[in-house]
């Protein structure tokens, strides 16, 4: 998350604030039931309701994180070819590093063996990781392993009487429920909000590799990244990560990454050290009307249509073919290629899924084995100085090389590469493998000229 400013608020402001708790109140005390609502007696023995025993629960689960990390402070200008003929080796032209202090939240999900749960942005490039319990105790960290794609980083401390928190079954999770976040705000300490599930399965916001949100109006801000969202029984529902701020601050719209979908990392990670993502080996698009009329479907047809199986991949090995509607997965119906991207990324390899295809108008069940991306069995390779610590695999549409992983302090952690970005060119020659990267990289010399796809933009790396 970006930092934003704190505007003191003016009487106005803060009364229609304890207006909005007021109602909010209200439609608590109707529509929870008596056994939730966790009453207390004030000093006239009347019962009032408060999550205050809930807090007192689940809090202690709920850590701060401390990150030390040293940045690479580089003149933009030498990005760019014309502007590096004139500034390259001018005084102060060269990469500086900085020491930066960050601050971030994270979850206890395992007491005995002191496992904390984060999200990967929060410690990315991190030199030290310290981590403050809520009864004030700190303690050193050590990164187990992280999935950028996902943005969840996983934790270990050596610590005692530790808390850990409950976690919850995310596909349980209904819009309008109430949840609850914990976390570390503008670092200020352990803060406690609250709100309701806006919505679920926000998919398409560019924040990362696999996305399937929820939405909550739950106030998240920066420093609670990597904290809780829980239900009113105390279970972890989320982990907080975004929010979207276009005025500079929060306006009710927070994001969190659903306990499910990070539980398959975390469990790579303990694992593996690492998720080991598999693929398909299909190129996919979302099913239009008109591409529905097109192959004589029913206008109300959801699904993704395969544009494209790659041959020897694991579609083709099961079947799969060009034109092929993919309806659900699993039995979950697939509404985009999003979504089917997601459902595929975060099972294992090896693992087999059950694939509902219209093909001619006709409903098929084929059942495919998920496969190993090719090239991801290469490892953190030292195919150049300058990129040492970082892991690559080929692209899935067969263009560039991805970032998949970066080793914290490495030369490529502090090049200004990121996990997820793609190198589509080495000193102008375009490349679309991992070989092909290895090939050209040998012919590199010193100097690396390296163009970069992040995201919606693009840009030109120079490593020296």
């Amino acid at each position: 998350m970006q930092a934003v400013d704190v505007d003191v608020m003016g009487a106005r402001t803060t009364m229609l604030a304890v207006s909005r708790f007021s109602l909010w109140l209200l439609c608590f005390l109707v529509m929870v039931p008596a056994q939730a609502s966790w009453p207390v007696q004030d000093g006239s023995d009347r019962e009032l309701p408060s999550l205050a025993p809930l807090v007192e629960q689940v809090g202690p689960a709920v850590v701060n994180i401390s990150v030390s990390a040293t940045r690479v402070v580089e003149n933009p200008l030498l990005n760019d070819p014309f502007f590096r003929r004139f500034f390259e080796g001018a005084p102060g032209a060269e990469p500086r590093q900085r020491k930066t202090q960050s601050a971030g939240s994270g979850v206890i999900i395992d007491a005995e063996e002191g496992i904390v749960v984060t999200n990967y942005h929060v410690v990315d490039g991190a030199d030290e990781i310290e981590v403050t319990l809520s009864d004030d105790r700190s303690f050193k960290a050590e990164l187990v392993g992280a999935d950028p794609e996902v943005d969840i980083a996983v934790l270990r401390i050596e610590a005692s009487e530790l808390t850990a928190a409950t976690l919850a079954d995310s596909d349980q999770l209904r819009t309008g429920d109430f949840v609850m976040a914990i976390g570390n705000p503008f670092g200020l300490g352990q803060t406690v909000t609250t709100g309701v599930v806006s919505a679920l399965g926000r998919m398409g916001l560019g924040i990362e590799g696999y996305e399937n949100f929820i939405q909550t109006d739950a106030s998240i801000n920066p420093g609670n990244s990597g904290g809780a969202l829980m239900n009113l029984k105390g279970e972890v529902v989320g982990i907080n990560t975004a929010i979207i701020a276009p005025a500079g601050g929060n306006i009710g719209i927070g994001f969190a990454i659903p306990v499910n979908m990070a539980r398959s990392s975390i469990e790579q990670i303990l694992e593996h050290g690492e998720v080991q993502r598999g693929q398909l080996g299909v190129v996919i698009q979302d099913l239009t009307r008109e591409l529905a009329e097109a192959f004589g479907l029913e206008a109300d047809v959801r699904g993704v249509v395969i544009a494209e199986v790659q041959p020897g991949s694991a579609a083709d090995r099961a079947g799969l073919r060009e034109g092929d509607v993919v309806v659900d997965i699993d039995g979950q119906p697939v509404v985009s290629a999003a979504r089917l991207r997601n459902e595929v990324g975060v099972r294992r390899i090896g693992e087999t899924v059950r694939l509902t295809v219209l093909r001619d108008g006709k409903r098929r069940t084929i059942k495919a084995k998920i496969a190993e991306r090719p090239g991801a069995g290469r490892g953190e390779q030292e195919l150049h100085r300058l990129l040492s610590g970082a892991r690559f695999v080929d692209g899935e549409d067969g263009r560039g090389v991805v970032v998949a992983g970066l080793q914290q302090g490495s030369p490529a952690a502090r090049s200004g590469l990121r996990p997820g970005d793609v190198i589509v060119s080495v000193n102008r020659a375009p490349i679309s493998s991992v070989r092909e990267l290895s090939q050209a990289l040998e012919r590199g010399g010193e100097r690396l000229l390296l163009r970069v796809l992040r995201g919606n933009s693009a840009f030109y790396l120079v490593l020296q």
